[in-house]
């Protein structure tokens, strides 16, 4: 069962997806369909569940989106970057489990925009066959989305109040004893005075980056990220006050 939080007066996290009440609009990044195939080409024999599981997860929160705001249908669902995994090629797999993905969606929503991310360097055959618009950028009201692997130096970022990127797959590990767990999280912090906010990879297989490491993939990152305020996604949404907070009590551990 999918959870959620309202966290600003215009903002809600439900599950790995954030909300835009204003614009009923629904956020999601790092999908990597194919991921699973991947790892199977690397000799990683896993089983291929993954879709099925995005796909239900998908579905859970869509209706907790829509049943706890009190609407039909969402307007916009934005998919900010690497909706499938293969850089180079379209598997068989990406193009049949895309395409039912778009379909889904389409049906809950009245419009997709799918933001490029590095990974989608041949996304666009599939965009095209559902009339499916794909975007470098997109801003809607104050919200400014790009995938986050580059900085832009568009007019649009220039003047975004709010940055909303992907690409970095945030988390948390926790120690207990010899054993450690890994929960996607949410960050919200400031670049260039702008406000940031993280999103964390929607592929149930990509646990993520930890974001207590000093090497982060996003360049919007390569700041000290002390006080980026984190949201840690698990049974419920738990918001963890600020990094600088986390990094203390696992060195007092």
């Amino acid at each position: 069962m999918e959870t959620e939080l309202q966290i600003t007066k215009e903002l809600k996290i439900i599950g790995t997806s954030l909300y835009l009440k204003k614009h009923n609009a629904l956020a999601i990044a790092d999908v990597h369909i194919g991921y699973e195939e991947s790892l199977n080409k690397q000799g990683i024999l896993i089983p291929r569940l993954q879709f099925q599981q995005t796909m239900k997860r998908l579905d859970n929160l869509i209706n907790l989106t829509l049943k706890t705001n009190k609407q039909h249908r969402l307007d916009l669902i934005i998919i900010n970057g690497d909706l499938k995994h293969e850089f180079g090629t379209i598997s068989e797999t990406e193009w049949r489990q895309t395409l039912k993905f778009l379909d889904f969606l389409a049906a809950k929503t009245k419009k997709i925009i799918l933001i490029k991310g590095n990974h989608d360097t041949i996304i666009k055959p599939i965009a095209e066959k559902r009339n499916i618009e794909i975007a470098a950028e997109f801003m809607i009201g104050d919200y400014y989305f790009c995938h986050g692997d580059k900085i832009p130096k568009t007019e649009a970022f220039k003047k975004a109040k709010t940055i909303i990127i992907g690409h970095e797959h945030p988390a948390i590990t926790f120690k207990m004893d010899s054993r450690e767990e890994r929960f996607k999280c949410f960050l919200f912090g400031r670049y260039m005075r702008k406000n940031l906010i993280v999103l964390p990879a929607f592929n149930p297989l990509v646990e993520g980056t930890d974001v207590l490491e000093k090497n982060h993939m996003s360049p919007f990152l390569r700041q000290s990220i002390k006080n980026f305020e984190v949201y840690v996604v698990s049974e419920k949404i738990l918001h963890f006050k600020k990094v600088k907070d986390i990094e203390k009590v696992i060195s007092n551990a």
